[in-house]
């Protein structure tokens, strides 16, 4: 008899719906994963028996009248709770709310699969209390796990390889990265190792990476930086520090002083270009050392103080991180066995397919150690 689990799943946006369909695109696997529940903000569908949901129409059925509303945290982890099989919680969305009900749903066997980087760079004491209630360290039988592999990187194999690193002995010395796609592209645009290219305007390639969605709505939510901090929270407590949280360190803003309290968007864009002059300075004292500006993350273990910080840096034409391209994401980890020649992942670190994959990855994982 084939091995199966349910799968409840919680946001059906952009990366809910990627998740959805390469899920129902799975082939030859040795498990049958069955869907329960599909929900978004205000409506879900559900399986009230636990047997499969048919998923061909499940847009214009979560559309309908006829869906149901929206669980609560606790009637979601009452009704996972009875399913007869082993069951994996899927949260597709950035909730803080619903990543503190975490504990509660490892603690009633209920794994979880996600890219919510809330859960884990929010304070300490979250952090500390989910792998508590967690299967991955406790080893309790009656514990769900928890695998959160899209949180840094998208599909990267970011936080596993950070994971088996440590798990294998090495020692962490520094980790250093561009984690953020958005910031990515506007300084591999801005700030470039080509001499015969023409300068841009900082503003000019923020509002480009808006046109093209690789900012959020308001790009100042990405030019502020806590997006990176958030997953720098995350790579810095795996390697063993425990980080307060994403807030808890130097994180460089990108937004200019007089314009942090500018309430629309469109305002803030309208106003940015009046602080190009700022940025071409640091982009003009770069290129003058043969150096090329980047927006990163860094990790140093061997620090006295600043551990971890968040902001601009230069680097030399033939580094690594000045030939990046679009929108990838690069992480370099140094360690004791890998010595002066750090491991580098690089890809695409953003967007729904990737991020889809990612956690995708994760059910995979979990339901090799859960099905029955």
């Amino acid at each position: 008899m084939m091995k199966a689990v349910n799968i409840a799943i919680i946001g059906a946006g952009l990366v809910g719906s990627s998740f959805i369909n390469q899920l129902r695109a799975l082939r030859s696997s040795s498990i049958t994963y069955n869907v329960i529940l599909i929900a978004r903000s205000s409506k879900a569908i559900l399986s009230k028996t636990y047997s499969p949901l048919p998923l061909q129409d499940w847009v214009s059925d979560l559309a309908s009248e006829s869906a149901s509303s929206a669980l609560s945290p606790g009637d979601l982890a009452a009704y996972l709770e009875k399913s007869p099989l082993p069951v994996i919680l899927v949260d597709n969305t950035s909730s803080e709310a619903l990543s503190k009900v975490y504990p509660v749903f490892l603690s009633q066997g209920i794994s979880i699969a996600t890219p919510n980087k809330k859960a884990f760079s929010s304070e300490f004491g979250l952090w500390s209390t989910i792998f508590k209630a967690a299967a991955n360290l406790t080893g309790s039988p009656k514990a769900g796990f928890v695998y959160h592999e899209a949180t840094v990187g998208a599909g990267l194999p970011v936080i596993s390889t950070l994971k088996d690193l440590v798990a294998t002995g090495d020692e962490i010395v520094k980790i250093e990265g561009i984690v953020s796609g958005t910031l990515s592209y506007i300084f591999n645009e801005f700030s470039t190792a080509s001499t015969n290219s023409e300068p841009v305007k900082f503003s000019d390639v923020v509002l480009r990476a808006k046109e093209l969605g690789y900012t959020e709505p308001d790009p100042r939510e990405d030019l502020n930086g806590l997006d990176v901090a958030r997953k720098l929270t995350i790579l810095a407590r795996l390697a063993g520090l425990e980080i307060a949280s994403a807030t808890a360190f130097s994180v460089q803003s990108l937004i200019p002083k007089p314009l942090e309290q500018v309430e629309s968007v469109s305002e803030f864009m309208e106003k940015l270009p009046k602080y190009d002059d700022v940025s071409e300075k640091l982009r003009a004292t770069a290129a003058s050392e043969n150096k090329v500006l980047r927006f990163v993350g860094k990790i140093d273990l061997t620090a006295s103080f600043d551990k971890v910080k968040v902001g601009i840096e230069k680097y030399d034409f033939s580094h690594p991180f000045a030939s990046m391209k679009g929108s990838d994401n690069i992480i370099a980890f140094y360690t004791k066995r890998y010595g002066a020649n750090p491991l580098i992942i690089q890809g695409a670190g953003a967007g729904a397919e990737v991020t889809a994959m990612g956690v995708l990855g994760d059910v995979i994982k979990i339901s090799e150690r859960i099905s029955k």
